[in-house]
């Protein structure tokens, strides 16, 4: 039998060919679109990720050609592999939608209420999925889970409050550095990330920690209260490293730089991780050779104004048309209600970071 045989499978009415030893995931990811499931903990660089947080599960409705009973149970698709003829919903699902509202509100039940004040918001993973999923009220009445503040070191903050114990950052520092000061202890309800005896995160390459947490346990202290995501503009640039690629991403307001972050692919995993040298202490501009704007390709509150010719609105249709048969949902174009920014005036065309004396003066020149 050869190797290089291509397996069928298809997902929400959607077939695609993929190699042996494929998961759904992987799978669903070639389709994309809203096809691809959400993950929380899976992450494709980082080996024996996914499986913890169940968000990616799916209804396999027929197992085989050779099997076509349907698995009894919802499948996590970062951990199941394809099977020739498997058929497979995930959007198409009722079943499928309930377990994710209650995967969102089990995540939420310790949670703290503090976006306004986290400085993922924007681009939080968790923030994505409870809106998507989420309720707008809890049906708990017990406290939410606290830990005690912990220093690891002068720049990773850490706030346990924020952890969904998803442990993307342990096997990231297992897998990336030479050793491993954190880890996960206690069990249950009392499992935490910590040093055990506060020592500093002080690895190269430990400030990766921050891109692959998916929520706001893990940020950088160098970022910490300075500026939102949203009023940045993220631009593509590299130096000469001598410890990694030198490929990053700037998070600008006018020349200066806010932050320096990984490069990352369409469903937000790094593409080369960076070392700390590049990540902390390059904030000059003059350090970068800049190539360029980012082309922010998903729906996020980062693309809203920023850049002409941004992916994403565009694409969504064709695949929603070829799922359920209908219009997609068509999400809210926020300077349309809220009146802020005029949508005939191109934030890119301005010279420095929008305000007022600006459109006042774009509409005059209009």
């Amino acid at each position: 039998m050869s190797t290089d045989k291509k397996l069928k499978v298809t997902i929400d009415n959607i077939s695609v060919e993929v190699p042996a030893g494929t998961t759904i995931l992987q799978a669903a990811r070639q389709i994309g679109g809203d096809v691809a499931p959400p993950t929380m903990c899976y992450y494709s660089s980082l080996e024996n990720s996914g499986g913890k947080c169940r968000t990616c599960l799916v209804e396999v409705s027929k197992g085989s050609e050779n099997d076509p009973r349907p698995m009894p149970k919802l499948m996590a698709s970062c951990k199941t592999t394809v099977m020739d003829g498997m058929e497979v919903k995930n959007i198409t699902s009722e079943r499928v939608i309930e377990a994710r509202q209650g995967v969102t509100e089990f995540l939420l039940l310790n949670h703290p209420l503090d976006c306004p004040v986290c400085d993922q918001a924007g681009e939080c993973d968790l923030q994505d999925l409870s809106y998507a999923h989420g309720e707008s009220g809890t049906r708990t009445e017990f406290s939410r889970r606290t830990f005690e503040p912990e220093d690891i070191g002068p720049n990773i903050q850490l706030h346990m409050n924020r952890c969904i114990m998803c442990f993307r950052c342990v096997m990231l520092a297992d897998q990336l550095t030479d050793k491993r000061e954190h880890g996960i202890f206690n069990r249950g309800e009392k499992a935490q990330i910590t040093t055990g005896i506060s020592k500093a995160l002080d690895n190269e390459f430990i400030g990766n920690v921050i891109d692959v947490c998916p929520v706001g346990a893990l940020t950088d202290k160098t970022f910490r209260f300075k500026q939102r995501v949203w009023f940045t503009k993220p631009m593509e640039a590299h130096r000469d490293c001598p410890t990694c690629s030198g490929k990053v991403r700037l998070w600008m307001r006018g020349e200066e730089v806010f932050r320096v972050t990984g490069r990352k692919d369409e469903w937000g995993e790094v593409k080369e991780f960076i070392c700390n040298t590049c990540r902390f202490d390059k904030k000059k501009t003059s350090d970068w050779i800049i190539e360029g704007p980012t082309l922010v390709e998903r729906h996020s509150v980062i693309a809203q104004g920023h850049y002409a010719g941004t992916v994403g609105t565009a694409e969504q249709p064709v695949y929603i048309d070829r799922v359920i048969g209908k219009e997609p949902r068509l999400l809210m174009d926020i300077h349309d209600v809220s009146e802020v920014n005029k949508p005939n005036i191109k934030l890119s065309e301005l010279p420095g970071p929008a305000h007022s004396d600006d459109f006042n003066k774009k509409e005059e020149e209009m």
